[in-house]
């Protein structure tokens, strides 16, 4: 399946853009998308993230479904 992929602060300079798309196996949870974004030649940088799907944080076990949004929200850190 085919997932639209949010991304925010850090994650947008490395890939150059504000969205990826990526292509995912049925019933994916979300340590089997970290697995495959961890690839991804822009984003395999990142080590520490959350991940959120259509708007609210996500566990580990979370299944991702056809359509969702999922967004990369790295840490953020100032003053």
């Amino acid at each position: 399946m085919n997932i639209n992929v949010l991304l925010f602060g850090i994650a947008t300079d490395l890939a150059g853009s504000s969205s990826v798309k990526i292509e995912l196996p049925v019933n994916s949870t979300i340590t089997s998308f970290k697995e495959i974004i961890s690839r991804h030649p822009q984003l395999k940088q990142m080590s520490t993230y959350a991940v959120a799907i259509n708007e609210s944080y996500a566990t580990d076990e979370t299944i991702i479904k056809e359509n969702d949004v999922i967004a990369i929200i790295p840490p953020v850190s100032g003053g």
